[in-house]
């Protein structure tokens, strides 16, 4: 159950993981999800653990999400071993929204993609100060995944639409406005708080720790945000930006326009169709279909080349425009994937 990129910590009646990749900011591996999985699901038979606690090794982050280098060659093989990682890795997703036990996760530093799967579903999602959440995939020619689409389709407003979009990382009082966290507290108190949830419930703990978030940026510029991201058309998404004339929007429209165009176009598609599902596991199983036709496309191994392999920071996109991108390459995106459906089923949410 336990690998040394995992640790396994008990203390009083709770059962702390940490993942423990300090160099590689914890990024997930496959046995990394096997062995998170295993732990919970001991634990959740165990009688002496009432709370588990997330959290991850170093002082960057918690994850920086998936180890993409590794898809990005095992996607120049055929992709067989990436696919079993994002199926386990979104039962995983799952199995931690259900827990039937508190799992409290310190959402501390450095929040990525896969970072965001593994602790944005749980029931006591913790930020602080440095905390810095995003999901960055567009910018690799991928898509959000880990029930990202869920997730950001649910806050408020269009602003999962612009985290999206643009992939940007927002700070932990924007993660609390967009419900991707739930408790602010200060990081210089996390090992405290550590050391409560020992002895006290997850819900005393945290909230004799918890503080009043700091203002969110987001929340200020709510007014141009859910104006122009409220099209369905990635094109006109920017044509509003454009037309703003905010330096924020402007930004917000070069990012987007940097961007892999047929990432961008699905992922607001994927958005807008995980607004209207019922339940997280409805949407990883879109996001299954989703993933594993991005590992075919040009662009993701492109991305994955540009920004951390070569890191020349100049993807070569194709198609190299939105308005090159069909609609028919997008509906593609979303079709069945017959007896490879993931398969996931829960209750509404």
């Amino acid at each position: 159950m336990e690998n040394n990129e995992v640790r396994l910590e008990r203390s009083g009646h709770l059962g702390h993981l940490v993942l423990n990749r300090p160099a590689a900011m914890n990024a997930l591996n496959h046995g990394m999800v096997l062995s998170v999985a295993a732990a919970l699901d001991a634990w959740e038979h165990d009688d002496s653990v009432a709370t588990v606690l997330i959290s991850g090794a170093g002082e960057r982050g918690l994850c920086a999400g998936g180890d993409i280098v590794s898809i990005y060659h095992d996607a120049r093989n055929g992709g067989n071993t990436s696919e079993q990682f994002w199926r386990d890795e979104y039962h995983l997703n799952a199995r931690i929204r259900r827990y039937p036990k508190p799992i409290v996760t310190f959402m501390d530093g450095v929040v990525l993609g896969g970072g965001v799967g593994i602790s944005a579903h749980a029931s006591h999602r913790i930020v602080a100060e440095r905390s810095r959440i995003g999901m960055p995939e567009t910018g690799i020619g991928f898509v959000p995944d880990v029930g990202g689409t869920y997730l950001l389709s649910r806050a408020p407003g269009e602003l999962g639409t612009h985290a999206g979009l643009t992939g940007a990382m927002v700070s932990g009082a924007d993660a609390i406005l967009m419900g991707l966290a739930s408790h602010f507290v200060d990081s210089a108190t996390l090992p405290t708080l550590a050391a409560e949830l020992a002895e006290r419930s997850a819900s005393a703990a945290v909230g004799r720790y918890g503080q009043v978030p700091p203002e969110s940026a987001l929340a200020a510029q709510r007014w141009w945000i859910d104006s122009c991201y409220s099209a369905d058309d990635a094109g006109t998404i920017l044509a509003r930006l454009a037309r703003v004339g905010d330096p924020a929007a402007d930004a917000a429209a070069e990012t987007i326009a940097g961007k892999s165009p047929t990432a961008v176009a699905v992922t607001l598609a994927a958005l807008r169709r995980a607004r209207v599902q019922p339940s997280l596991e409805e949407t990883l199983n879109q996001e299954l279909r989703v993933s594993l036709r991005a590992l075919r496309w040009p662009d993701f191994a492109e991305g994955i080349r540009a920004q951390l392999v070569d890191k020349d920071r100049n993807p070569r996109w194709s198609p190299a425009t939105l308005a090159e991108v069909s609609p028919e390459l997008v509906d593609g995106a979303f079709a069945g994937l017959g007896e490879r459906e993931l398969g996931l089923s829960g209750p509404d949410d």
